[in-house]
């Protein structure tokens, strides 16, 4: 069983989420919380495998929590628009996002992924992260250009296009579509585009194609 924490100061939203999950057979939420405070107390007295985490909540919020979960897979819940929020956890590492508004499925999908040591990122969420940073976002000087293009140049030719569609928000299926490859080979794929490019997640490298004066 996937022991699992649910914190979201809304304990109608915390109902929920822990009916969905117990749905899968496999998940166990063993504790909930009202704060972050609370989730990290929670999280380490109770050996959370992976920890829910609304973004918005008093006394901690999500993303100060996550910080101190070490150990812990976290997936951070988010409202429609928190782009910069979604940024930093990524920038941190954190396990996946999903929005509050995913379907009962992806959120189960998440936590197993989580669970797995992969990131799960919502396809919403994904794109609110790359259309910001297409936009131009600070912090992406010339040098730091050139680190991206160096480290992008590692990738094979077919590595380069799997990135590409990543890029666009494209979940593993969308992609295997698209290059006609199997689910399984596009997530071998993309373990391996995550080793070379040394990026905790899918979005960072993502942005890492963004900040590219060019690509590979």
């Amino acid at each position: 069983m996937i022991r699992t924490l649910v914190a979201d100061d809304e304990p109608l939203i915390a109902t929920g989420i822990r009916t969905v999950l117990e749905s899968a057979g496999d998940i166990e939420v063993v504790a909930t919380a009202r704060d972050g405070r609370e989730a990290v107390r929670a999280a380490r007295l109770h050996r959370v495998d992976v920890a829910l985490l609304d973004i918005a909540m008093p006394v901690l919020d999500g993303l100060a929590a996550a910080a101190e979960l070490t150990g812990t897979h976290v997936v951070l819940l988010t409202a429609f628009g928190d782009e910069d929020n979604v940024r930093r956890a990524v920038r941190h590492g954190v396990s996946g996002f999903v929005l509050k508004t995913c379907t009962p499925d992806e959120l189960i999908r998440a936590v197993h992924a989580a669970h797995a040591g992969q990131a799960y990122l919502s396809p919403a969420v994904a794109r609110q992260v790359l259309d910001l940073a297409a936009s131009g976002s600070p912090g992406r000087g010339h040098e730091g250009g050139h680190d991206a293009a160096r480290r992008l140049a590692t990738l094979t030719a077919r590595e380069a296009d799997v990135l590409a569609l990543v890029a666009q928000g494209l979940s593993n299926a969308q992609v295997a579509r698209r290059l006609h490859m199997t689910e399984a080979s596009v997530k071998t794929y993309v373990s391996r585009i995550l080793a070379k490019l040394n990026c905790a997640n899918r979005v960072q490298a993502a942005l890492l194609l963004r900040d590219a004066p060019f690509t590979p």
